[in-house]
């Protein structure tokens, strides 16, 4: 019971907050925004920030992601507005290319990385946002394109080298992949890369050679759960199935939030006809995640 006083005691607090903040403060209107489920509605809050002297882009920009849900025009119109204020903002350009890429307005899209690319010559965010655009197109090239543009201006950083490795070897240019995925052992360790090593073998269908890694990441960090949870996939395809239930398990006692590994060994157990290993996989996931059970059911289809 003193929990729950506490809990509602914060959130009438939350509440009050914007009444607290000065009048006509762009701050106000924001914490009331974010206060109103209905798009709509929240517009009409945000459309003000326009015509408020005391509003600066970073205001304009926080109203347009409030809005980017819901009223996406709306969201264009304060993001035009915060190019105006602000015109040489970087942060406002990556934002209109988001909103224009998400209402098909291909030229403003291509507007707004280009002047990311001109104000910032050196900053890879503009090249990466081009290829999570790419991705969710199904444009595998472009994507990489993208993000060899990246690499090229960040090199040292974990996480464009990884997606580049990663699309280079999705595209099917492992040996240039693994190259690039070496480069980052420094940061990352030997056992994490010898795991991305094993997974551009996986894709080429070096089934062997890809349980090899996994094997040794494993024990290099026994406590990778990746490393297990591939190392049971890979000894599954290659035949080896006690290896693929140990490592799974293996996998799941490391991280019992993760559904993945017992999902897995779900599939595999109904593969090869164990039934009642199947079942008693099936409640154990349902007992550990009761709240996704449309995914449990999805994951372990019992006959």
């Amino acid at each position: 019971m003193k929990g729950v006083l506490i809990a509602c005691t914060v959130a009438f607090v939350v509440h009050l907050i914007p009444l607290f903040l000065p009048r006509n403060m762009p701050e106000q209107e924001l914490a009331m925004a974010k206060a109103i489920p209905d798009a709509v509605q929240r517009a009409q809050v945000l459309k003000k920030l326009k015509e408020n002297p005391k509003t600066r882009g970073e205001h304009l920009r926080a109203g347009a992601e409030l809005l980017m849900e819901g009223a996406p025009l709306d969201a264009y119109e304060l993001a035009k507005e915060a190019e105006r204020l602000e015109p040489g903002e970087v942060e406002t350009q990556l934002l209109l290319a988001r909103v224009c890429h998400g209402q098909r307005m291909n030229r403003c899209e291509e507007e707004s990385l280009a002047r990311v690319a001109e104000l910032a010559p050196g900053d890879a965010r503009g090249a990466l946002l081009r290829a999570d655009f790419a991705e969710r197109d199904g444009d595998l090239a472009g994507a990489l394109k993208a993000v060899e543009e990246a690499y090229g201006k960040e090199p040292g950083e974990t996480g464009v080298g990884l997606r580049y490795g990663r699309l280079l070897s999705a595209a099917g240019r492992g040996e240039e992949a693994i190259q690039v995925l070496k480069k980052l052992e420094e940061k990352l360790g030997r056992a994490r890369i010898w795991v991305e090593e094993g997974l551009v073998r996986v894709a080429q269908g070096r089934m062997g050679e890809a349980k090899e890694l996994f094997a040794k990441a494993v024990e290099e960090e026994p406590g990778l759960v990746m490393g297990h949870y591939q190392l049971g996939m890979a000894a599954y395809r290659v035949g080896d199935v006690e290896g693929a239930e140990e490592a799974l398990r293996e996998a799941d006692r490391l991280d019992m939030s993760d559904m993945r590994p017992l999902s897995a060994l779900c599939e595999i157990q109904r593969q090869t006809g164990r039934l009642d290993d199947m079942r008693a996989t099936r409640m154990d996931l349902e007992r550990r995640f009761p709240e996704r059970m449309d995914a449990v059911r999805s994951a372990c289809r019992t006959p």
